[in-house]
């Protein structure tokens, strides 16, 4: 029998997509089965990258590296996690399902296992670039598990449990990575997560995938549009990395690789255009459904940056230490999987708007409760506005992703191009979230620290006793009077940067809302536009029914 003739599957077994697993009927213990392998899969996709981002400082001590070189690590990550949608879904269509299991897992072990040898910032970047194409084949294979966990009529559950599952692995990394650093230093990270890779090979091995269907799918020109387009992706992931540390009109390469990205991703999009049998349907990721949708995940992807790069990033300029903010990170893990579960239980395929709608308000709710924050604030203060944030930020992904797949069970064709959409719009907009909050945060805080030095004179008297004031605490180890009167004027100074950084984060926060409130309204309104106009139209058409005299069926 011929590889890639189709076979006969009774109804309930057809694979959904071209490139899924059929789905057979389970017993509950291999349901169970597949539903711990699918969870252990998807976390172990994700948490190679949410390792190393946790612990960026202290790798960066480790290897020898300045800030800047450092940010190319996770950046390295994105820029192959977010070209290799482009051919994993052709590879599962033409490969199969168990080729792409083992090979993908294999590679996955064997990197990890690279890991422990990395002495160097170049083959630690090497290394995350091939941890970013296997998270990308984790992430779809543990939806695969996932699917196969649940009978057909809660599909749309595992759809959730499947995708969301992944975003907890930041959350965890925080919560436990420090207790893995005491064990073997840096390679105490690596040495988990070659576990973590290990484990799940073996799970995989023992519980396979149901078999699927297998097509003819690669063409030369694919390779390509892959390679033009991966080149383009890489340069602009690796602009909005590094343009708020290197600066982005003062760095020459950031220009040159802005230009040459944008020149990139157009002439691989041209291409595409006019092939007879392509592999991203440019029309139909130009139409107005599909922008709509891209332009809604960006955005909230955007606001949920609010946890990394606000949140945290506020308490860190307050010297706050991991162990601090542990209870705190305990609250957000908690937040992610309290959303990924209601998502679950209540997802509907005839109300996915609410949903975006629900997490926008939440996350707007929590983003302006940290707007009110000062040099006082405590992890503690923060629990409330980090369960909402973390609570919204796994509850819109189910939704999202159904809302997406609508077109793509009508049409197979667009399953490539609805991935990478997908792929391209969750991680381009943690990237644009991160480097416009970023941004945003340094040149707030020029602006306050600006205004508040202005006031800074020792002519005030307030301001003399400060500086006295600082000064008297150095008595006892300082006895010259001008270097005393010298080391009180830096207290003061470091004081009036770290209010200049509160009030900076403040503004941060206030934005973040805002976002979230301008996008929850679009939202709600083009729901509302939805539901008048196929009411019309139904309305129409019973009338016209009716006036032909025709009875409904």
């Amino acid at each position: 029998m011929n590889q890639y003739t189709p076979r006969n599957w009774q109804p309930h077994e057809r694979p959904s997509l071209p490139g899924s697993p059929s789905t057979p009927l389970h017993s509950t213990p291999r349901r169970l089965a597949y539903a711990m392998v699918g969870l252990l899969v998807a976390l172990t996709g994700g948490l190679g990258n949410a390792l190393v981002v946790a612990n960026l400082p202290y790798l960066q001590g480790a290897l020898g590296a300045t800030t800047a070189e450092m940010a190319w690590l996770p950046a390295a990550y994105v820029m192959t996690n977010v070209s290799m949608n482009l051919l994993l879904v052709k590879f599962r269509q033409q490969f199969g399902l168990r080729a792409f299991t083992e090979v993908f897992l294999v590679l996955y072990a064997l990197v990890t296992f690279g890991h422990l040898f990395v002495n160097d910032l170049s083959s630690a970047i090497a290394v995350r670039a091939a941890h970013g194409m296997v998270g990308a084949a984790l992430s779809s294979l543990g939806l695969y598990y996932m699917i196969q966990a649940f009978p057909a009529k809660w599909r749309l559950k595992a759809l959730v449990l499947g995708l969301g599952t992944s975003q907890l692995a930041l959350p965890l990394a925080r919560l436990f990575s420090e207790d893995l650093l005491q064990i073997a230093e840096w390679r105490g990270l690596y040495m988990f997560e070659l576990g973590l890779a290990l484990a799940a090979l073996g799970c995989v091995f023992l519980l396979k995938l149901p078999p699927g269907d297998r097509f003819r799918t690669f063409e030369k020109l694919d390779f390509l549009t892959f390679a033009v387009l991966a080149t383009g992706v890489a340069l602009l992931c690796a602009v909005l990395s590094l343009g708020r540390i290197d600066w982005w009109l003062e760095a020459p390469w950031i220009g040159f690789a802005s230009a040459a990205s944008i020149a990139l991703i157009l002439a691989g999009l041209a291409i595409e255009h006019n092939r007879s049998n392509p592999m991203l349907m440019t029309r139909w990721l130009g139409s107005g459904a599909m922008i709509r949708l891209a332009l809604a995940v960006i955005l909230i992807r955007l606001v949920f940056s609010e946890q990394s790069t606000g949140a945290v990033g506020f308490l860190q300029a307050l010297n706050m230490g991991s162990e601090q903010m542990r209870s705190l990170y305990m609250v957000m893990l908690v937040g992610s999987i309290a959303g990924l579960a209601v998502s679950a239980l209540t997802i509907h395929p005839d109300h996915l708007f609410m949903p975006l709608i629900i997490s926008l308000a939440l996350m707007a709710l929590g983003s302006s409760m940290d707007s009110f924050s000062n040099n006082l604030t405590r992890p503690a203060n923060m629990y409330l506005s980090q369960f909402l944030l973390a609570f919204g930020g796994t509850f819109f992904v189910g939704p999202t992703m159904a809302l997406g797949t609508r077109n793509v069970i009508t049409n197979p064709r667009n399953l490539v191009s609805f991935s990478v959409l997908f792929g391209i719009c969750n991680n381009l907009g943690g990237l644009i979230g991160s480097a416009l909050l970023g941004t945003f945060q340094v040149v707030r805080e020029k602006i306050h620290s600006s205004s508040i030095v202005e006031h800074l004179t020792l002519s005030d008297p307030l301001v003399a006793a400060r500086v006295q004031g600082s000064a008297a605490g150095y008595a006892s180890t300082i006895f010259d009077p001008a270097l005393r009167t010298t080391q009180g004027m830096r207290a003061l100074a470091t004081a009036a940067t770290r209010e200049a950084n509160v009030l900076a984060y403040n503004d941060v926060f206030m934005l973040i809302a805002l976002i979230a409130v301008l996008t929850m309204l679009w939202i709600f309104l083009r729901s509302l536009w939805l539901m008048s106009t196929t009411r019309r139209v139904a309305g129409k058409t019973s009338t016209s029914i009716s006036s032909s005299g025709a009875t409904p069926r």
